[in-house]
């Protein structure tokens, strides 16, 4: 594509940076992490041996720096997949769009992205305080619907089969399901339980809560807890992968979501101290990321 893209649709800064993200190209490392928190931002680069450049806009902030000799940088999204939709495109926008000419570049650059987060397990077996790596994000956000490629990223067994095994509603957005990166996923959770997560548009209903709105499915965890598929069963709930996934494989870049988990929503147990779980699993992913 040799057109120039509108400034409506790739929206600049004044210095030339991605509009929400502030970010230029230089700023961008190829190794990636990504955290919901604002404030976990500075708790994964208090590891960092050197920080270089910092930057925050709203719930988006950004350091970049160098670990084990290698660039690595660390941004936080905000609360779900609506956020991501906006990071990952204006990360990938940063590298791949030549932003003085507006135009698409030839040579394609791909990113290491790995998502830092916080989740509930869906099964007993799953302790607390222990981590899962993401084989699949299975989206109820209905974001990637809105995408012409969605259908070739689809696992179309796994959303056909969640679809019929669940009785699924359809008034519901469609159930999209897509793989994680295979090469992140063995070389960072290549020890870890491993299992499909579920991705979910809210906190409350959306994950099966009730306080004073009754969700529209009373049983859902139950439906999620029970769902197979050949080897595959859903682990953890949250509210980022599945956009995370489908977007980074759309866009040919690496994604893997690791998640402590710091509840049991089958067992209602909840972590005495997630913090403690969640600076192991900083130190983990840094260390085999950047190996």
């Amino acid at each position: 594509m040799n057109t120039p893209i509108p400034e409506t649709e790739l929206i600049l800064n004044g210095n030339g940076s991605v509009y929400h993200l502030q970010l230029l190209p230089e700023h961008i490392a190829e190794n990636i992490i990504i955290v919901g928190d604002q404030g976990r931002v500075e708790t994964v680069s208090n590891y960092f041996d050197t920080v270089d450049f910092k930057v925050q806009n709203r719930e988006f902030v950004t350091h970049t720096g160098t670990f084990n000799g290698k660039r690595v940088m660390v941004v936080s999204s905000g609360i779900g997949t609506d956020n991501i939709d906006i990071l990952i495109n204006e990360l990938d926008a940063a590298v791949n769009i030549d932003l003085t000419t507006r135009i698409i570049k030839k040579e394609h650059k791909k990113l290491n992205i790995v998502r830092i987060g916080t989740s509930g397990a869906l099964q007993k077996d799953i302790l607390v305080d222990s981590f899962v790596v993401s084989s699949h994000g299975l989206g109820f956000d209905g974001l990637l619907n809105y995408y012409l490629n969605m259908p070739f990223v689809n696992e179309d067994e796994i959303s056909e089969g969640f679809i019929e095994q669940t009785n699924w509603n359809k008034n519901l957005p469609y159930p999209y399901a897509v793989k994680g990166s295979e090469m992140l996923i063995n070389k960072i959770g290549f020890d870890l339980i491993k299992g499909i997560t579920a991705t979910a548009p809210g906190f409350y209903g959306p994950q099966g809560r009730k306080l004073r709105l009754t969700p529209w499915v009373e049983d859902f965890n139950q439906q999620l807890t029970d769902f197979k598929f050949k080897e595959n069963r859903i682990t953890n709930f949250e509210m980022e992968t599945s956009a995370l996934y489908g977007l980074g494989k759309l866009l040919g870049h690496e994604t893997c979501t690791v998640c402590a988990i710091i509840a049991n929503r089958v067992a209602k147990q909840y972590s005495k101290n997630y913090h403690v779980a969640v600076e192991k699993l900083i130190q983990l992913v840094l260390e085999r990321l950047t190996k």
